[in-house]
């Protein structure tokens, strides 16, 4: 299962508080990785901030297991949005019943 990962800086958690912290994340992103776990990941192009995640799982629950052994996140530092993602069918549709030309 494809799953996107929406990461925000918990409220209140000042980015200087995590700065110390972020070399260990990268790691720990980085292991996953290599784990087949994170497939990509990217920057918001219209705001800064965490790092936009896709990964590839099983369900949702063993991502988020998975993703709950990042530093930033074991310490609280870190909300995550986790989304799971399916085939898009509704493409069908245009060529129903003779539809296509």
């Amino acid at each position: 299962m494809k799953i996107v990962v929406l990461a925000q800086r918990r409220t209140g958690v000042a980015v200087e508080t995590m700065r110390p912290h972020f070399k260990a994340e990268i790691e720990a992103v980085w292991g996953l990785y290599t784990q087949g776990i994170v497939r990509d990941f990217y920057a918001r192009a219209d705001q800064g901030g965490p790092a936009v995640l896709m990964l590839e799982s099983e369900s949702v629950d063993s991502a988020r297991q998975a993703l709950a052994k990042l530093p930033l996140v074991e310490m609280g530092m870190l909300d995550l949005d986790l989304i799971p993602l399916a085939p898009f069918a509704n493409l069908s549709q245009l060529f129903a019943d003779g539809a296509h030309a």
